[in-house]
């Protein structure tokens, strides 16, 4: 089981060096990529110019630009919510940017109410993804954006 606490206060710790949400978002995708057990990408796609475009991760070479609504990460930006997709296969619309990935979660983020980025977390097992994963998931996109909103106030 992931320990999300942890990784949140690692994030936390992390983001006193820089509040800037690109190097913080690098190390939140390592962070998560090594604690997590089973996952083969983890990483934040960015709004940018009307499109998802890829941002820091780990794992394989990823997908570089995602239309809203389109597969689980423009998905999840486009209705703003949470996706826990326990097939990615069965999902409509699913862009495989890598064919080994099975199952996945997505995680908007926000500034000032509006998505400005998506956490995406990949496995190459079906049904990876607990409702545990998803609580913990959006404790961290929370505690980013918090980060998010204070390095703006600096």
């Amino acid at each position: 089981m992931t320990d999300y606490p942890l990784i949140i206060k690692q994030m936390q710790a992390l983001s006193e060096v820089s509040a800037d949400p690109t190097p913080v978002m690098a190390n939140v995708s390592s962070l998560l990529y090594h604690a997590m057990e089973d996952v083969n990408w983890a990483g934040f796609y960015l709004v940018k110019d009307g499109a998802l475009l890829l941002g820091p991760f780990q794992g394989k070479v990823a997908c570089v630009r995602i239309e809203k609504g389109k597969g689980v990460c423009g998905t999840a930006w486009d209705e703003d919510s949470l996706q826990l997709v326990c097939d990615v296969h069965a999902f409509p619309g699913h862009i495989a940017c890598d064919s080994a990935s099975r199952s996945e979660i997505v995680v908007p983020v926000h500034r000032d109410g509006d998505v400005i980025a998506v956490l995406d977390i990949d496995s190459p097992l079906p049904a990876r993804f607990t409702e545990d994963d998803a609580a913990g998931l959006t404790a961290l996109a929370e505690a980013m954006e918090a980060i998010i909103k204070q390095g703006e106030a600096s």
